[in-house]
């Protein structure tokens, strides 16, 4: 009954800020039809916005987990149209606090002991608080009788109750598109879904999130211990962390979008904006390891007077965080090196040999493709061209080729057009390739040098020793197999869980038809017996659930469309 209720909910936003058009083509199409003389109409400004100003106010009328979702989903720029992602961008993930002795309760249960003995001090009221959890201050003793501030980050009370609930829904109405939409094979609701899950499924682990940042703290802290002059991270308080609470070391600064503060601080502007860049690429192609959740209010600017020249960013906020398989972070910076050096057939060659398209896609064919992208940036002035922009056009149009992309490489796409968004507001005058493609060279050539190729044969040498044994068993076993023609065939588990999927969806839309008519028949009867009671629109409120319930369980079995 609550999933149908949150479901009519839903479709009544969804009406009452036009966004009916989203499921043209598809069954829904026609019940929100039948309901829209019952919505009211949105406002004559409302109306008259865009689609994706329409979905960012619905989101937010929906309430926070739908605000998380549609920030989610403005990350996957390949699945979701550019104006619509811009807008979801917008979205600002600011709540209602929770009450503060909620919070002390749930501390005191996931550390196993009172606030009072856990913390010198604690502040019941939140610095911040956002859809997933909110953040308080707290001191803890130190060794020498003094205090040390820290921040103790604890999730929403039934958050994950909540969430689990909304992706359930989510996933039904996945499902309904994804076999009658005219367009789901372009849309994959299924894909969006699952990718909301997981990066929800993150950001609920605050352990994790603690383990992120310390990964992130060590490459940034020199052999010595000293924090980086580029970027800090603050320390995680493990003594102080546990399932739904995290506690780190407080910092300070400025969030790097207010330019008015900066410049009140004295902060060199035109240093930061590109030693921004330079901390993006050396994350990405000597650590591997990157912040992907880079917006301004996770990134600040240390305050310390004495950086005032070589100002530093303080990294907040890391529950999302990226990282690229070897070849993929090869095949990357060859290609960034390759539009740097305008040399079309060499990107074109890199899409095909990282396994990213098809091999029987024709190579000329594919570098036409990139100098259509990229030659009409290069007739503007270098500080006005987005490498970001440039490396989404190139993408987007290999898809049109097949490009297959893994969401490794989506997550970096949406980083990078972070970055040089903060970098360009921070110095509008900022050349991005020229400080992109020192440091990018010079990880390279560190990265591939051979010392460097030497110290990896040395890390697998135990390894292929110890497998060293068992080479000459395997190859007169396969030349054995090429001798005699033998070849053994195997059967891939995708294709096993394929034809059971098919299976399963057979019997389940067979029962969801069988439900959705009997609940269709519950309905009339009720409407035809029922008096009296509370009424929705001269209809019994019995009967719109089980008349819900039935529709809902029809489409769930209507079929998929041929394609």
């Amino acid at each position: 009954m609550r999933s149908a209720l949150r479901a009519w909910r839903i479709g009544r936003v969804l009406l009452r800020y036009r966004l009916d058009d989203l499921l043209d083509g598809t069954p829904v199409e026609a019940w929100l039809k039948l309901a829209r003389p019952f919505v009211p109409r949105a406002a004559p400004a409302i109306a008259h916005m865009g689609r994706g100003a329409r979905l960012r106010l619905a989101l937010q009328e929906l309430g926070p987990i739908f605000v998380k979702f549609g920030q989610i989903l403005s990350t996957r720029r390949d699945l979701v149209p550019a104006d619509v992602a811009d807008e979801l961008s917008l979205l600002q993930d600011r709540v209602q606090p929770f009450d503060g002795d909620v919070a002390r309760a749930l501390i005191e249960r996931a550390l196993g002991r009172d606030i009072a003995t856990a913390y010198l001090s604690f502040d019941a009221t939140p610095l911040a608080s956002a859809s997933i959890a909110q953040v308080h201050a707290a001191t803890l003793a130190t060794a020498d009788g003094g205090a040390r501030e820290v921040v103790v980050k604890v999730l929403r009370p039934g958050i994950d109750r909540q969430i689990a609930a909304d992706i359930a829904l989510l996933t039904s109405v996945a499902a309904v598109v994804e076999r009658a939409h005219p367009a789901a094979d372009k849309i994959r609701p299924r894909e969006i879904v699952a990718e909301i899950e997981n990066t929800l499924a993150a950001e609920l682990d605050l352990p994790r999130e603690g383990g992120n940042a310390s990964v992130l703290r060590r490459f940034w802290t020199t052999p010595g211990g000293t924090p980086g002059a580029d970027l800090y991270v603050p320390e995680v308080i493990w003594s102080h962390t546990a399932d739904g609470v995290l506690t780190l070391e407080r910092v300070r600064g400025i969030p790097s979008d207010d330019i008015a503060a900066l410049d009140a601080a004295g902060i060199d502007r035109k240093a930061l904006a590109a030693k921004g860049v330079q901390v993006f690429y050396t994350q990405v192609f000597r650590d591997n390891f990157f912040h992907a959740d880079a917006h301004a209010g996770n990134i600040w600017v240390d305050t310390d007077p004495s950086r005032k020249a070589n100002p530093r960013f303080i990294a907040l906020d890391f529950g999302i965080m990226g990282q690229l398989s070897d070849e993929d972070q090869y095949y990357l910076a060859e290609n960034f090196m390759a539009i740097f050096r305008r040399d079309y057939r060499r990107i074109a060659e890199l899409h095909v040999r990282a396994g990213w398209m098809p091999s029987h896609i024709r190579i000329d064919e594919l570098e036409a493709a990139a100098r259509a992208v990229c030659e009409p940036y290069f007739t503007r002035p270098l500080s006005e061209i987005s490498l970001a922009e440039v490396l989404v056009k190139l993408f987007r149009t290999a898809q049109r080729y097949e490009l297959t992309l893994q969401p490794q490489l989506i997550l970096l796409q949406k980083t990078l057009l972070n970055i040089e968004g903060v970098g360009r507001l921070l110095d509008p005058q900022l050349d991005i390739w020229a400080v992109a493609q020192p440091v990018l060279e010079r990880i390279l050539v560190e990265r591939y040098s051979p010392q460097r190729l030497a110290g990896e044969f040395r890390k697998r040498l135990p390894e292929l020793v110890t497998h060293a044994p068992e080479m000459p068993r395997l190859l007169h076993a396969w030349l054995d197999q090429q001798v005699q023609g033998r070849h053994e065939t195997r059967v891939r588990s995708d294709d096993i869980r394929q034809i059971a999927r098919v299976i399963h969806e057979t019997q389940r839309r067979a029962v969801a038809a069988i439900l959705g008519t009997g609940l269709l028949i519950v309905a009339a009867v009720l409407y035809a017996l029922e008096a009296g009671g509370p009424r929705l629109w001269s209809i019994p409120a019995s009967a719109w659930i089980a008349g819900l319930g039935g529709l809902w369980a029809l489409l769930a079995a209507w079929p998929r469309r041929r394609r």
